[in-house]
């Protein structure tokens, strides 16, 4: 049985890994077998990059008094 690969320490990393992986499988160059795991270890990524995002999501709803505010970038109007 294959081992479970280790979850990344961050979403910047998380993120980092799957922007590699998806350049390696638009590629084309690998062999069926590596892209098949190349696209679950992918899949494993979005799920873990989605939680961190929804748990950040969550936090600034408690901030905020669970009122999401628009976000001003400063810009002029």
């Amino acid at each position: 049985m294959a081992k479970a690969a280790k979850m990344p320490e961050s979403f910047e990393s998380g993120l980092t890994e799957l922007e590699s992986l998806i350049t390696a499988l638009e590629s084309g160059n690998a062999p069926l077998e590596d892209s098949l795991a190349k696209y679950q270890r992918g899949v494993e990524l979005l799920r873990f990059c989605e939680g961190k995002l929804a748990d950040a999501e969550q936090r600034v709803r408690v901030l905020e008094g669970a009122e999401l505010k628009p976000f001003n970038s400063g810009e002029g109007s």
